[in-house]
């Protein structure tokens, strides 16, 4: 039997701890939906059916990022995100719609809110969007 040289070597170690998400969202479906999309890509996913469970939260950890709906019955995810803000100045926020209309990019932004992306387009540009906001905040 002959070996040929194989070299060994010794990769960094991942860090095996998952990035969090919250998402907030009142259409349980979406709610699945987005869990299910996010915790193939690797994420950790704690989902929320409106504003105010997430509010109301029992001093939930931080997550790395929020993921919040635009149009809920209680609080607008605009509205959230601004009470998010009183608490927590740098965790990102990604605001997604259905309802794009052309104020809402400008309304998001004064709410603290970089990105926002519509609902029919959330596949895989939801998460690098979330990893990209993770890393900016980051400063990677």
């Amino acid at each position: 039997m002959i070996e040929i040289g194989l070299q060994h070597q010794r990769l960094p170690m991942a860090s095996s701890a998952k990035l969090t998400v919250y998402v907030v969202d009142d259409d349980a479906a979406v709610l699945g939906s987005l869990r299910f999309l996010l915790e193939t890509d690797g994420f950790a996913v704690r989902t929320f059916r409106n504003g105010t469970a997430l509010l109301n939260a029992t001093s939930p950890p931080r997550p790395d990022c929020y993921v919040i709906d635009y149009k809920m019955p209680d609080i607008n995810g605009i509205e959230l995100a601004g009470r998010l803000r009183q608490s927590d100045m740098d965790t990102p926020l990604i605001l997604i719609t259905g309802y794009p209309d052309g104020h809402i990019s400008a309304r998001a932004a004064a709410a603290g809110i970089k990105d926002v992306i519509l609902k029919p387009l959330l596949d895989e540009s939801l998460a690098k969007c979330i990893r990209h906001a993770i890393q900016d905040r980051r400063g990677h």
